[in-house]
Protein backbone atom coordinates (compact mmCIF):
# COMPACT_ATOMS: atom_id res chain seq x y z
CA UNK A 1 0.00 0.00 0.00
CA UNK A 2 1.07 3.48 -0.64
CA UNK A 3 3.07 5.26 1.92
CA UNK A 4 1.08 7.30 4.45
CA UNK A 5 2.15 9.81 6.58
CA UNK A 6 1.75 9.25 10.32
CA UNK A 7 -0.54 11.36 12.42
CA UNK A 8 1.44 14.47 14.39
CA UNK A 9 2.05 13.73 18.25
CA UNK A 10 3.75 15.09 21.37
CA UNK A 11 5.33 18.83 20.97
CA UNK A 12 6.42 20.37 17.98
CA UNK A 13 9.94 18.87 16.79
CA UNK A 14 10.01 16.00 19.01
CA UNK A 15 11.19 13.15 17.23
CA UNK A 16 11.73 9.54 19.11
CA UNK A 17 13.17 5.89 17.70
CA UNK A 18 9.12 5.06 16.84
CA UNK A 19 7.98 7.87 16.01
CA UNK A 20 10.30 9.62 13.32
CA UNK A 21 9.37 12.86 10.92
CA UNK A 22 7.82 12.24 7.53
CA UNK A 23 9.59 13.09 4.82
CA UNK A 24 8.42 16.29 2.91
CA UNK A 25 5.85 14.53 -0.10
CA UNK A 26 7.19 14.23 -3.74
CA UNK A 27 4.36 15.82 -6.13
CA UNK A 28 5.76 15.15 -9.87
CA UNK A 29 4.15 17.21 -13.21
CA UNK A 30 3.40 16.43 -16.51
CA UNK A 31 2.11 18.14 -18.83
CA UNK A 32 1.91 19.58 -22.43
CA UNK A 33 1.91 23.36 -21.20
CA UNK A 34 5.53 23.88 -22.58
CA UNK A 35 7.98 26.68 -20.91
CA UNK A 36 6.19 29.96 -22.66
CA UNK A 37 3.71 30.48 -20.96
CA UNK A 38 3.07 30.63 -16.85
CA UNK A 39 0.64 27.75 -16.52
CA UNK A 40 3.42 25.37 -14.94
CA UNK A 41 4.26 28.38 -12.43
CA UNK A 42 0.83 28.99 -11.49
CA UNK A 43 -0.13 25.25 -10.81
CA UNK A 44 3.26 25.24 -8.40
CA UNK A 45 2.09 28.36 -6.46
CA UNK A 46 -1.20 26.81 -6.13
CA UNK A 47 0.29 23.45 -4.79
CA UNK A 48 3.02 25.13 -2.29
CA UNK A 49 0.21 27.65 -0.72
CA UNK A 50 -1.75 24.54 0.16
CA UNK A 51 1.38 22.00 1.01
CA UNK A 52 4.43 24.31 1.52
CA UNK A 53 6.52 21.52 2.80
CA UNK A 54 6.27 19.50 -0.76
CA UNK A 55 9.09 19.07 -3.51
CA UNK A 56 7.71 19.75 -6.90
CA UNK A 57 9.98 17.93 -9.70
CA UNK A 58 9.15 18.34 -13.10
CA UNK A 59 8.90 15.41 -15.41
CA UNK A 60 8.31 16.81 -18.93
CA UNK A 61 6.15 20.10 -20.21
CA UNK A 62 6.67 19.20 -23.68
CA UNK A 63 4.62 16.33 -24.05
CA UNK A 64 3.22 17.41 -28.04
CA UNK A 65 0.30 19.51 -27.11
CA UNK A 66 -3.31 17.28 -27.06
CA UNK A 67 -0.87 13.88 -27.68
CA UNK A 68 -2.69 11.88 -24.38
CA UNK A 69 -0.81 8.67 -25.51
CA UNK A 70 2.26 10.17 -25.64
CA UNK A 71 1.59 11.59 -22.61
CA UNK A 72 0.81 8.49 -20.76
CA UNK A 73 3.57 6.54 -22.00
CA UNK A 74 5.80 9.20 -20.81
CA UNK A 75 4.62 9.61 -17.05
CA UNK A 76 4.73 5.60 -17.10
CA UNK A 77 8.18 5.13 -17.92
CA UNK A 78 9.40 7.79 -15.10
CA UNK A 79 6.70 7.08 -12.63
CA UNK A 80 8.97 3.31 -11.46
CA UNK A 81 11.81 5.42 -10.14
CA UNK A 82 10.06 7.84 -7.92
CA UNK A 83 9.75 6.70 -3.92
CA UNK A 84 6.57 4.97 -2.63
CA UNK A 85 3.83 7.58 -1.94
CA UNK A 86 5.01 9.87 -4.86
CA UNK A 87 1.88 12.05 -6.23
CA UNK A 88 2.12 12.21 -9.37
CA UNK A 89 0.29 14.92 -11.15
CA UNK A 90 -0.36 14.84 -14.97
CA UNK A 91 -2.50 17.30 -17.40
CA UNK A 92 -3.01 16.45 -21.09
CA UNK A 93 -6.38 17.64 -21.32
CA UNK A 94 -7.80 17.57 -24.51
CA UNK A 95 -11.12 17.40 -22.95
CA UNK A 96 -10.94 20.18 -20.32
CA UNK A 97 -14.15 21.84 -19.22
CA UNK A 98 -16.50 18.96 -20.58
CA UNK A 99 -18.06 16.51 -18.54
CA UNK A 100 -15.05 14.37 -18.31
CA UNK A 101 -13.91 13.16 -15.00
CA UNK A 102 -11.35 13.95 -12.67
CA UNK A 103 -9.56 11.45 -10.97
CA UNK A 104 -6.92 10.33 -8.14
CA UNK A 105 -6.19 6.54 -8.32
CA UNK A 106 -4.54 5.35 -5.39
CA UNK A 107 -2.32 2.36 -6.57
CA UNK A 108 -0.01 0.01 -4.37
CA UNK A 109 2.80 3.01 -4.66
CA UNK A 110 1.60 5.96 -5.61
CA UNK A 111 -1.01 8.52 -6.42
CA UNK A 112 -2.26 9.82 -9.74
CA UNK A 113 -4.36 13.25 -9.86
CA UNK A 114 -5.46 14.08 -13.74
CA UNK A 115 -8.33 13.72 -16.13
CA UNK A 116 -10.02 10.63 -16.79
CA UNK A 117 -8.96 10.50 -20.23
CA UNK A 118 -6.32 7.27 -20.52
CA UNK A 119 -3.54 9.55 -19.43
CA UNK A 120 -3.24 8.03 -16.03
CA UNK A 121 -4.20 4.49 -16.94
CA UNK A 122 -0.50 3.27 -18.17
CA UNK A 123 0.81 4.37 -15.25
CA UNK A 124 -1.35 2.63 -13.22
CA UNK A 125 -2.26 -0.59 -14.46
CA UNK A 126 -5.67 -2.30 -13.37
CA UNK A 127 -3.65 -4.92 -11.03
CA UNK A 128 -2.24 -2.74 -9.06
CA UNK A 129 -5.14 -0.02 -8.61
CA UNK A 130 -6.43 0.24 -4.82
CA UNK A 131 -8.84 2.86 -5.16
CA UNK A 132 -9.90 5.12 -8.51
CA UNK A 133 -11.81 8.71 -6.34
CA UNK A 134 -13.92 10.90 -9.05
CA UNK A 135 -12.72 14.40 -7.68
CA UNK A 136 -14.77 16.14 -10.18
CA UNK A 137 -16.87 17.94 -7.65
CA UNK A 138 -14.50 17.68 -4.60
CA UNK A 139 -14.67 20.75 -1.87
CA UNK A 140 -10.95 20.73 -2.51
CA UNK A 141 -11.11 22.58 -5.56
CA UNK A 142 -10.51 26.52 -6.33
CA UNK A 143 -13.77 28.29 -6.65
CA UNK A 144 -14.67 29.00 -9.37
CA UNK A 145 -13.41 26.14 -11.14
CA UNK A 146 -12.23 27.82 -14.77
CA UNK A 147 -13.65 25.78 -18.21
CA UNK A 148 -9.93 26.53 -19.52
CA UNK A 149 -7.38 25.68 -16.76
CA UNK A 150 -8.15 22.54 -14.72
CA UNK A 151 -4.59 22.30 -13.33
CA UNK A 152 -4.77 25.43 -11.31
CA UNK A 153 -8.50 24.50 -10.13
CA UNK A 154 -9.02 21.10 -9.68
CA UNK A 155 -5.42 19.38 -10.30
CA UNK A 156 -3.09 20.98 -7.97
CA UNK A 157 -5.37 21.68 -5.22
CA UNK A 158 -6.87 18.00 -5.28
CA UNK A 159 -2.81 16.78 -5.57
CA UNK A 160 -1.49 19.44 -2.53
CA UNK A 161 -4.17 18.03 -0.48
CA UNK A 162 -3.33 14.59 -0.98
CA UNK A 163 0.18 16.30 0.68
CA UNK A 164 -1.20 17.65 3.22
CA UNK A 165 -2.55 14.40 4.58
CA UNK A 166 -6.18 14.20 3.13
CA UNK A 167 -6.89 10.98 2.62
CA UNK A 168 -8.51 9.92 -1.15
CA UNK A 169 -11.91 9.14 0.11
CA UNK A 170 -12.06 12.53 1.43
CA UNK A 171 -11.88 14.18 -1.79
CA UNK A 172 -14.84 12.53 -3.94
CA UNK A 173 -16.65 9.07 -4.29
CA UNK A 174 -15.03 5.87 -5.06
CA UNK A 175 -15.58 4.62 -8.85
CA UNK A 176 -15.28 1.19 -10.31
CA UNK A 177 -13.57 2.33 -13.70
CA UNK A 178 -11.70 4.57 -15.21
CA UNK A 179 -11.08 5.38 -18.71
CA UNK A 180 -7.63 3.05 -19.97
CA UNK A 181 -6.06 3.70 -23.48
CA UNK A 182 -6.28 1.31 -26.54
CA UNK A 183 -2.60 1.11 -27.28
CA UNK A 184 -1.45 -0.29 -30.83
CA UNK A 185 -0.54 -4.07 -30.42
CA UNK A 186 2.89 -5.22 -31.21
CA UNK A 187 2.16 -8.11 -33.83
CA UNK A 188 4.38 -10.91 -34.53
CA UNK A 189 4.29 -12.62 -38.61
CA UNK A 190 6.77 -15.11 -39.77
CA UNK A 191 10.41 -14.38 -38.26
CA UNK A 192 9.68 -10.30 -37.87
CA UNK A 193 7.45 -7.92 -35.46
CA UNK A 194 5.37 -5.00 -36.56
CA UNK A 195 5.17 -2.14 -34.24
CA UNK A 196 4.76 1.46 -34.40
CA UNK A 197 6.66 4.70 -33.50
CA UNK A 198 4.79 6.13 -30.51
CA UNK A 199 6.66 9.56 -29.88
CA UNK A 200 9.67 11.65 -30.74
CA UNK A 201 11.75 12.35 -27.88
CA UNK A 202 13.93 15.71 -27.76
CA UNK A 203 16.38 14.38 -29.97
CA UNK A 204 14.59 13.44 -32.85
CA UNK A 205 14.55 9.90 -31.83
CA UNK A 206 11.15 7.55 -32.63
CA UNK A 207 10.06 5.56 -29.72
CA UNK A 208 8.45 2.48 -30.86
CA UNK A 209 5.78 0.49 -28.93
CA UNK A 210 8.19 -2.65 -29.18
CA UNK A 211 9.32 -3.46 -26.34
CA UNK A 212 12.58 -5.54 -25.25
CA UNK A 213 10.02 -8.03 -23.61
CA UNK A 214 8.61 -8.32 -27.17
CA UNK A 215 12.01 -8.95 -28.96
CA UNK A 216 12.92 -11.63 -26.76
CA UNK A 217 9.72 -13.64 -26.73
CA UNK A 218 10.18 -13.26 -30.66
CA UNK A 219 13.67 -14.85 -29.91
CA UNK A 220 16.32 -12.25 -30.83
CA UNK A 221 19.25 -13.02 -28.76
CA UNK A 222 21.51 -10.29 -30.32
CA UNK A 223 22.09 -11.06 -33.77
CA UNK A 224 20.78 -10.11 -37.36
CA UNK A 225 17.98 -7.39 -36.38
CA UNK A 226 17.00 -4.45 -38.19
CA UNK A 227 14.66 -2.10 -37.98
CA UNK A 228 12.69 -0.82 -41.23
CA UNK A 229 10.58 1.97 -41.06
CA UNK A 230 9.50 3.45 -44.61
CA UNK A 231 12.33 2.66 -46.82
CA UNK A 232 14.83 3.31 -44.25
CA UNK A 233 16.85 0.52 -42.89
CA UNK A 234 18.26 1.01 -38.73
CA UNK A 235 20.53 -1.80 -38.33
CA UNK A 236 20.61 -2.93 -34.34
CA UNK A 237 22.97 -1.49 -32.16
CA UNK A 238 24.00 -1.06 -28.39
CA UNK A 239 24.64 2.67 -28.48
CA UNK A 240 24.07 5.41 -30.74
CA UNK A 241 28.10 6.10 -31.41
CA UNK A 242 27.62 2.10 -32.65
CA UNK A 243 27.43 3.75 -36.66
CA UNK A 244 28.96 6.74 -38.21
CA UNK A 245 27.65 10.14 -37.39
CA UNK A 246 24.57 11.10 -39.33
CA UNK A 247 23.64 7.44 -39.70
CA UNK A 248 20.52 5.59 -38.55
CA UNK A 249 20.40 2.78 -36.13
CA UNK A 250 18.04 0.94 -33.69
CA UNK A 251 18.13 -0.02 -30.11
CA UNK A 252 16.98 -0.68 -27.15
CA UNK A 253 16.32 2.64 -24.81
CA UNK A 254 17.09 2.89 -20.75
CA UNK A 255 12.75 2.44 -20.87
CA UNK A 256 13.31 -0.63 -22.55
CA UNK A 257 11.49 0.25 -25.96
CA UNK A 258 13.03 0.18 -29.29
CA UNK A 259 14.06 3.34 -30.20
CA UNK A 260 15.60 4.16 -34.14
CA UNK A 261 17.98 7.10 -33.87
CA UNK A 262 21.26 8.92 -36.33
CA UNK A 263 24.10 9.40 -34.31
CA UNK A 264 24.21 12.71 -33.92
CA UNK A 265 20.91 13.90 -35.44
CA UNK A 266 17.34 13.34 -36.16
CA UNK A 267 15.82 10.52 -36.93
CA UNK A 268 12.55 12.28 -37.11
CA UNK A 269 13.78 14.22 -39.09
CA UNK A 270 16.26 12.03 -41.47
CA UNK A 271 14.17 9.36 -41.69
CA UNK A 272 10.83 11.57 -41.91
CA UNK A 273 8.68 9.59 -39.59
CA UNK A 274 6.72 10.10 -36.68
CA UNK A 275 4.33 9.15 -34.45
CA UNK A 276 1.94 6.65 -35.68
CA UNK A 277 4.66 5.30 -38.70
CA UNK A 278 5.10 1.85 -39.24
CA UNK A 279 8.17 -0.12 -38.17
CA UNK A 280 9.01 -3.58 -39.12
CA UNK A 281 11.56 -5.54 -37.03
CA UNK A 282 13.11 -8.69 -38.64
CA UNK A 283 15.49 -10.90 -36.79
CA UNK A 284 17.16 -14.53 -37.14
CA UNK A 285 17.00 -16.94 -34.69
CA UNK A 286 20.30 -17.65 -32.59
Amino acid sequence: MAARRSKRGGPPGATTQAQKPPPAPIITLTTDFGSRDPFIGIMKGVMLGIAPAARLVDLTHAVPAHNVVAGAHLLASAVPWFPTGTIHVAVVDPGVGTRRRALVIETADAYFVGPDNGLLSLAAPARSVRRIIDVSRSPHRLQPVSRTFHGRDVFAPIAAALASGVTPERLGHVLGSMRRLRTARVRRRGGSLFGEVLWVDGFGNLVTNVTRADLVAAGFRGRGLSTTIGRHVAPFRPSYAGVPEGHPLALVNSSHRLEIAVNCGSAADQLGAGPGSRVRVEMARA
